[in-house]
């Protein structure tokens, strides 16, 4: 039974100071434009993101090994900022010694995640050190509307970290929004819409082919060709990303076709599922996103994701405008200083990015995905909608 956030969950008020024996993290405010307070069915006062820095005396800047000790001290002692995740959907993380990749990757792991392994990644993904890469490498015209991350596919992250190396004058924020909230609007407003996502699912065609389909898209050994070597023949080729796709685990609710310059993949899924923990039901999806994205970047041409109703019927135009509407109305947009993390719980948390002016470089934000030690549970009992941890290679 879904209960409120703050009966099941560390109930540190976003005023309090998270103790370690090294560092203490302070919240602070940001501009409403970065934070808000999240409606029902968060606790009262929970503010998205919590903003978090070193609290210190002078002008010290604290050191590397510090910082990760006092994180890694943190979640020894209750998981603490896991369970802040669980509140609020997202953590700023402000004024940190992070300079490069190799800082971001060591603090990262210091939270204690299992590295989160992308099966059939549909973005191009250039390891920089250790379970960190470029989050989204598209023209930075392109906008990448608030959505889960990887909900197109069975098996996603729990926890994704971002962190900004390099940040424009201008534009590029990354929105920042709820799903528990989302849901809940939505059931409220749109109800007939959330009983037939529950009772149908979602169709979700993705197609992979041998080229690029469009800048900073994956190819499809790139997806599941990690086993594929030079050398191998045609057939052997197939029966390796066939045996990757395999893993997904979800037997006949993923399948696939065979095209001349590639493959499409159909997986039934659930788009509501529930925060363990709570039980509380959070609209895990992508459809407002593709439904803005394919507006607003009509000449890019990117679009490689259809989703269809579980049952293969469009899903009305006018429910995934009324989604976006209420997304537009309850997320904000992180405006990036150089050295931010943002730490995302992925089952609750939607993210994206904004177009931003100048040059391309100009913008490099960085990425870590992580699994946690429980999927999402299931909101109806139908085999397609359970949630299954991808199998191990």
């Amino acid at each position: 039974m879904a209960t409120a956030l703050d009966q099941v969950t560390t109930q540190l008020s976003s005023s309090e100071k998270v103790y370690s024996p090294l560092i203490t993290f302070e919240s602070f405010d940001l501009p409403s434009s970065n934070q808000r307070i999240l409606g029902p069915p968060h606790a009262e006062n929970a503010v998205i993101p919590l903003a978090l820095r070193p609290s210190f005396t002078g002008h010290t800047v604290p050191d590397l090994d510090a910082v990760i000790e006092s994180v890694r001290c943190l979640q020894q002692q209750g998981d603490i900022l896991t369970k802040k995740l669980a509140i609020h959907g997202s953590l700023l993380f402000r004024g940190l010694p992070i300079h490069d990749a190799h800082d971001f990757s060591r603090f990262v792991h210091a939270f204690g995640y299992k590295t989160d392994e992308i099966i059939g990644i549909v973005v191009d993904r250039p390891l920089l050190a250790p379970n960190v890469a470029p989050a989204n490498e598209s023209p930075k015209e392109v906008l990448i509307y608030n959505h889960n991350e990887s909900p197109q596919v069975p098996h996603a992250p729990e926890y994704v970290f971002f962190y900004g190396h390099r940040v424009p004058d201008k534009g590029g924020e990354s929105p920042i929004s709820s799903s528990l909230e989302l849901f809940h609007r939505a059931q409220q407003e749109i109800p007939e819409f959330i009983n037939d996502l529950a009772e149908k699912g979602i169709l979700s065609r993705v197609t992979y082919k041998f080229d690029k389909q469009y800048a900073g898209g994956s190819t499809l050994r790139q997806a599941f060709g990690k086993e594929i070597k030079d050398g191998d023949d045609e057939a052997t080729k197939r029966a390796k990303i066939e045996a990757q796709i395999a893993r997904y685990g979800r037997g006949k609710y993923t399948t696939w076709e065979w095209i001349d310059d590639g493959i499409v993949l159909t997986h039934r899924l659930p788009a509501i599922r529930t925060q363990p923990g709570s039980g509380l039901p959070t609209l895990f999806t992508g459809l407002a996103a593709y439904y803005k994205n394919a507006q607003v970047n009509k000449a890019v041409g990117r679009n490689v994701t259809q989703q269809l109703f579980g049952d293969g019927t469009p899903i009305p135009e006018e429910y995934l405008a009324r989604l976006a509407k209420i997304t537009d109305e309850i997320r904000v947009l992180h405006k990036w200083q150089r050295g931010d993390v943002l730490v995302f719980d992925n089952i609750i948390a939607q993210h994206g990015r904004e177009p931003w002016e100048g040059e391309q470089s100009d913008r490099v934000i960085m990425a870590s995905l992580f699994d946690g030690d429980q999927v999402p549970g299931a909101y109806i009992e139908e085999d397609w909608a359970q949630v299954v941890q991808a199998l191990e290679a």
